[in-house]
């Protein structure tokens, strides 16, 4: 028999509410990350690799991350950087990365800038070396972004650039969320065809709000959000519809 168009649209929201929980909601022992708009020094990442290894998780994709950052730097060609320069427009302006032996900015009339090595958290300070060569007492403010891809089931796939700074959950947000398909338990983050971020970690890091630094990623990576399998979809519907009479008979004997 075919539900009421109401009672439908309320187990499609329901689904979809019950998919957002299981991703954003942290463990019950678990502290709101306070460091998501604070980008990782090379003391701080040197720290963390320490740890890693001291845990005997050096071999695990986190620590292969951080390393990759403190060898290679942040910034490959194709990445955009916000700067602003106070009182030269001509240095205010979005500018791309290019690549000439390795990431670099070319900036008008004041030449190169080598980013090979650079951590985000670097960034500004390289600049106004560079640009103290040129400028008496330069103020500079730099953004650098990250372009990511959301695919699969969320509302709107496609790319996405956010600072580094942003939690990547409101990246998903910005996608429209996770469609009533989703199967938010298999999501994962990849890079090139290598899965990076998967399952427990995956989901833990989403809910205490790590940013997209924290969770050292760069441009290109990609977010996948899965699709659920029909037997799957049709437990939770029947989970759905098991707790609908219960529901109506608690609200009946409340009133």
């Amino acid at each position: 028999m075919a539900l009421p168009m109401s009672l439908n649209r309320c187990l499609q929201l329901l689904v979809v509410g019950a998919a957002l929980v299981l991703i954003a909601a942290p463990p019950a022992n678990a502290q709101q990350s306070t460091q998501g708009t604070i980008l990782a020094t090379r003391e701080r990442l040197r720290d963390e690799l320490a740890r890693l290894e001291r845990a005997g998780a050096s071999g695990q994709a986190g620590a292969s991350l951080i390393r990759t950052r403190l060898e290679s730097g942040d910034f490959q060609a194709g990445d955009r950087i916000v700067i602003r320069v106070e009182g030269e427009p001509q240095l205010t302006d979005t500018f791309v990365v290019t690549s000439g032996g390795g990431p670099q900015l070319e900036l008008p009339q004041v030449g190169v800038v080598t980013l090979q090595g650079v951590l985000r958290s670097e960034l500004k300070g390289r600049l106004e070396t560079h640009l103290a060569q040129f400028l008496r007492s330069p103020v500079v403010q730099v953004q650098p972004l990250i372009r990511l891809l959301i695919d699969g089931e969320v509302v709107r796939p496609g790319y996405y650039a956010a600072a580094p700074q942003h939690p990547l959950a409101d990246v998903i947000a910005e996608a429209g969320g996770l469609t009533q398909h989703a199967k938010a338990s298999g999501m994962r983050v990849e890079r090139g065809a290598t899965s990076i971020w998967s399952g427990a970690p995956l989901r833990d890091a989403l809910g205490r709000g790590y940013s997209i630094d924290q969770l050292n990623l760069r441009a290109g990576d990609r977010l996948v959000v899965p699709t659920r399998g029909d037997s799957e979809r049709t437990l939770r519907i029947i989970g759905v519809l098991v707790t609908i009479p219960l529901a109506i008979f608690t609200i009946t004997r409340l009133h």
